[in-house]
This record gives C-alpha cells, structure tokens and sequence, in this order.
C-alpha cells in the first residue's frame, strides 16, 4: 500500500472514544466540533456508566456511537474508523484540558500541507523523558491517512485494549512513514488517578503498560521511540512516499 502525504482536499474524521468522560468530553468537543479543518466528528462510548452520551448529544455535529460494553479503547478506535467517511482520522482523547482551536490547526496542517504523513501531539504534561526527545510514542492524538488502520481493523480487534497506540506505531515505522510533532504547550490530559482516585488509577495505569507489552514485543516497545524519533521531519515539505508496503 502506498500512503502519501494527504492533499488539503481531503477531509478529516475526528475520531474521540470515551469511557466515563462526562465532566471532561465537553472541552473537547467545544474546541472539535467548531473547527473548520474537521468535517466530522464521532464519538465511540465505549460502555460509559456516567452521561457521557448526554453531554454528547449537547453537539449537533458529532455524531455518537455507544458500545453497551465496555471493549477497551483499541476496539472503539476500530469502531471509530470504521464508521468514518474521509480521507484523514484526527484522533483525540476525550480528556484533555486546555484544548485550543490552534491546537488542532497544529495538529492537522503538516499532514494536510503534505509536510508528513502523520502527526502527533507532545502534551505539556507528556512524560519528561519524552519531551527531552520531542516525541511522546503513546500519545492518543494524531492525524493518520485512514488506510493506515482501516486496512487491518480485524487485526486491531484483536489487540489488548489499550495497544492501538503502538501497534499504529509498529506500522508508521514498517512503511518508514515521515512524522510531524505538535507541540501542545498548554495541553495536558487528566491522569487515571485524577479521574479514579490514587489507588485505582494506579492499578488502570498499570493495566495499560501490561497491554503495551503484549501489544508488541518488550524490546520493540523499548526501541519504538528511537525509530519514530528518527522519521520526525523538518518544516519543509515532503516528498511522496514511494513503495511504503504496510
């Protein structure tokens, strides 16, 4: 499969998926559904207990997909790609704090002005380690061209329930896919021990490093950062990708 650096005619799905995020998806869909480079936005509720679903229903524009489960965020991706209709997936945690419209613009435009092929968010509250190298190699908000997961929904089906992030790195690094960062200064996201409380928040962090390590091997999760380190790409644009099997 040949995945080029996208033209600006093409549209962008934002994908948000969330899971008891009623106190915090409204920020976001503020800044998401009001942005003129987004032609739609869709929320997956992957099971919520709280009124996730009524404060989505507040926004006309985005459009909500509920799961009477809870699947694990890697299957409400793949419930989100498959449900879009464009070209671009713009995706976005439903718990980010300080969201601005020139945020997402940052966001989008490398790959839409053919810049890179995919980019990502380096949070202000990103782990330090990754903000010394300029790329956080878990972070949930990105632009990718559609192909690049909806091409292998059944192989994300059967991933751990929080792998999305590095199995979408897996492929990004096997077709040499050229990287813009975003740097998001004012951008955090709230941490699982502020939404469950300290000990239970620990335990759901954990959770997800154990599913990081069954996404991929421990050496390759080690070293994912230094290949996508090495595909970050300068400000100038990019050529189109020739041969990128995926």
């Amino acid at each position: 499969m040949n995945i080029a650096p996208s033209q600006p005619a093409a549209g962008i799905s934002c994908i948000i998926c969330a899971l008891n995020e009623g106190p915090r998806i409204g920020a976001v869909l503020d800044v998401a559904t009001a942005h003129p480079l987004v032609a739609e936005v869709i929320v997956v509720d992957d099971g919520s207990s709280d009124d996730t679903a009524q404060v989505v229903a507040r926004y006309p524009a985005a459009r909500l997909i509920s799961h009477e489960k809870n699947q694990g965020k890697s299957t409400a991706v793949a419930t989100g790609v498959a449900a879009a209709r464009h070209d671009l997936l713009m995706l976005l945690d439903a718990d980010l704090k300080g969201l601005r419209a020139a945020d997402l613009t940052s966001l989008a435009t490398p790959v839409l002005e053919g810049r890179a092929a995919v980019s990502m968010s380096l949070r202000r509250n990103s782990l330090a380690i990754f903000r010394w190298v300029g790329i956080d190699f878990v972070s949930g908000e990105r632009v990718v061209d559609k192909r690049l997961l909806a091409d292998v929904l059944h192989d994300i089906h059967a991933l751990p329930r929080f792998g999305i992030e590095v199995f979408m790195n897996k492929r990004i690094i096997a077709a040499r896919l050229p990287i813009a960062i975003a740097n998001w200064r004012t951008v955090t996201q709230s941490r699982k021990t502020e939404k469950l409380g300290w000990w239970r928040g620990v335990r759901a962090e954990w959770r997800m490093v154990f599913d990081l390590v069954d996404a991929v091997y421990p050496l390759e999760l080690l070293t994912q950062t230094l290949h996508l380190v090495l595909l970050r790409r300068p400000a100038e644009p990019v050529a189109a990708l020739q041969g990128t099997d995926l």
